[in-house]
């Protein structure tokens, strides 16, 4: 068995394209429409049976800079995630992350190691109400412009623009915004993910469109109406707006079902048993209907002997006669305490339904209101003004209402939030994860824009102190309490520049890349950062367990038990690719620095994978950073 082509050569520092996938599927399902690498239109559209598009417009939503927002989607990020331990709590056991960054470069480097993995999304997008919505001038600088912002890379921060409602591109320049952010993340979800996102009247008509685009109509699932505010706005000029909408989309709406909702105590107080039946408590329900049913107009007699000729007036016996003669045999029909009334069904509590069936109405009695989000995040963050507390928090109960729907207490579900705010979704995750002794996880992203007060700089700052107060607040919280563990904590990762000096192309500038090119590495790259790029970028998690290990005498970072190597020291040797082989990772990654400049002891190494794939059947691969 010989290696695979790609098993030896260079790795990649680009983020997966989203194409990639796309080809991959289209290659698999029509493999005579690719001539090399080349894809004839014409030939796809035959095998689909499509027919010669008609001339004219069609159906669709379009706006001014929707093509640059299709391409933003196409552009790979070389950018990486930095982690920092300052800023985290409990970094080596935590399972959940917070990034500081944008979310649309985070959301392409997440797209290789988090491909079809996220379980649940829930956002709460900027609302494009004229003054909330920031931009990037140039939102197509993409990692560039995010440096500048951060301050990362001199010219003083990219200057940020509010979205004013007076704008001639106030709806494109928000769609714009969304659309490639949407799309990225539609690729994390499993084909029984669901995505569920926040919006009030100014866009919902234009996501509607949007997401059935980029997610499909046929995933549409529901529109649910949040009661956002427990009183009237006496100042409203025309009506007080009291709620907001939640749009759902599944990632495959044939696949998805929501999960049930637990059964409220009012529900139950409805079930009693006041005949003793050993099956135990039930309700009792009409047995007849308006709609016409054939068979549905007999007499019955009742227990205490009296006639009843038919069904109420108008109505029909939901059930035949014979139907009617077993439950009735069965003891499920109850004829009141005389025995002489109208019959009903018995249903029992425990052949229902475990919960109730989730509706699109949500009242803040059940899931909470902007007020009880901003008392929650005040109870978790002190500010040292009124004015500074961040102005749209969503409630914790909120979000745990969709995570009952969309999670399993106990499958390792993952939760991403790439507009993460004040945090609420962290905070809603291990409140859920303390109820039930779930497992959940969550990633969330949050852009580290400036909020102009002295006690949290940026929001992102807001969202961090928020999971610190959480955190410590739900371990006081479980110590204690059997059988209830503490949060786990959270690791916090910065989005920058690579570690490594990335070939940009620059034929103007080519002695300046070739130079580049030879001291791959940049100056002051810390190890851990340069580990937690390569592992990211190979597709592993951010949170994939790492451990040292010694192989010939040199130090080697494992990951996840050995699946991949990576190697980062300066001297390598011939024995210590030997060792490596011999563990059968998935994998290794060696810096080109590792070799020294020495070509023999690299074509050495890759001829011994090569040897040891040939010779005992196995596909180790060999990369070079």
């Amino acid at each position: 068995m010989t290696a695979a082509p790609d098993a030896i050569g260079r790795f990649s520092l680009a983020s997966m394209s989203p194409l990639e996938p796309r080809y991959a599927a289209l290659r698999d399902a029509f493999p005579q429409i690719l001539d090399e690498e080349h894809l004839d239109p014409d030939r796809l559209a035959l095998e689909l049976g499509l027919r010669e598009p008609r001339s004219g417009s069609k159906y669709g939503l379009t706006w001014p800079g929707k093509e640059q927002a299709a391409l933003a989607v196409q552009e790979p990020s070389t950018g990486t995630l930095v982690p920092d331990r300052d800023n985290s709590v409990d970094f080596d056991d935590a399972r959940d992350v917070l990034i500081y960054g944008d979310n649309l470069q985070v959301l392409h480097l997440m797209q290789r190691a988090y491909f079809g993995k996220v379980k649940m999304i829930f956002i709460d997008p900027p609302y494009n109400t004229g003054t909330s919505f920031i931009y990037p001038d140039n939102f197509r600088e993409g990692l560039e412009t995010y440096l500048r912002f951060t301050g990362q890379v001199d010219g003083g921060g990219a200057r940020l623009t509010a979205n004013a409602e007076t704008a001639g591109r106030y709806h494109s320049n928000w769609l714009t915004m969304m659309y490639p952010r949407l799309a990225l993340a539609r690729n994390l979800l499993r084909p029984d993910g669901v995505l569920f996102m926040t919006i009030d009247d100014h866009e919902v008509h234009n996501l509607r469109l949007l997401m059935d685009e980029i997610f499909g109509p046929e995933n549409f699932v529901a529109t649910c109406i949040w009661q956002k505010v427990y009183s009237p706005k006496n100042t409203a000029r025309h009506f007080s707006e009291d709620h907001d909408y939640i749009l759902v989309y599944a990632r495959n709406g044939a696949e998805w079902t929501p999960n049930l909702l637990p059964r409220t105590e009012e529900m139950e107080e409805h079930y009693r048993n006041p005949d003793d039946d050993p099956r135990g408590p039930w309700m009792s329900d009409n047995l007849s209907a308006r709609n016409y049913y054939s068979e549905g107009t007999y007499s019955v007699t009742t227990p205490a002997g009296r006639n009843i000729p038919g069904p109420p007036p108008g109505r029909y016996w939901a059930i035949s006669q014979t139907k009617f003669k077993e439950l009735d045999a069965d003891n499920r029909i109850w004829w009141g305490s005389s025995g002489d009334g109208q019959p009903r069904l018995k249903r029992f509590l425990s052949e229902v339904k475990a919960g109730r069936v989730p509706q699109t109405l949500w009242f803040y009695e059940d899931v909470g209101h902007t007020q009880e989000a901003k008392k929650e995040l005040l109870d978790r963050v002190e500010f040292e003004s009124s004015d500074s507390v961040f102005d749209t928090p969503k409630p914790t109960r909120l979000i745990e209402r969709m995570l009952r729907l969309a999670t399993d207490a106990n499958s390792n579900d993952l939760i991403l939030d790439f507009f993460a705010g004040s945090g609420s979704t962290g905070e809603a995750v291990w409140k859920l994860n303390m109820e039930d002794g779930g497992n959940r996880r969550f990633i969330m992203v949050q852009l580290p824009e400036p909020t102009g007060y002295a006690d949290y700089e940026t929001v992102a700052d807001i969202t961090r102190a928020r999971l610190v107060g959480a955190h410590r607040a739900l371990a006081d919280e479980a110590d204690g309490t059997l059988n209830v563990d503490p949060p786990p904590g959270f690791r916090t990762y910065r989005l920058a520049a690579s570690n490594f000096n990335v070939w940009s192309g620059d034929t103007e500038d080519a002695e300046n890349e070739l130079r580049l090119f030879a001291d791959h590495l940049c100056p002051g790259a810390e190890d851990e950062a340069v580990v937690a790029e390569l592992l990211l970028k190979a597709g592993f998690e951010l949170t994939a367990n790492v451990e040292p290990i010694e192989v010939a005498g040199l130090s080697v970072h494992s990951v996840e038990d050995g699946q991949l190597l990576i190697f980062a020291e300066e001297a390598l040797t011939l024995e210590a690719v030997e060792t490596m082989v011999e563990l059968e990772p998935a994998l290794i990654l060696v810096l080109d620095a590792s070799f020294g400049g020495d070509d023999q002891l690299k074509v050495n190494a890759m001829q011994t994978v090569r040897s040891r794939n040939q010779g005992s059947g196995s596909d180790i691969a060999l990369k070079v950073v």
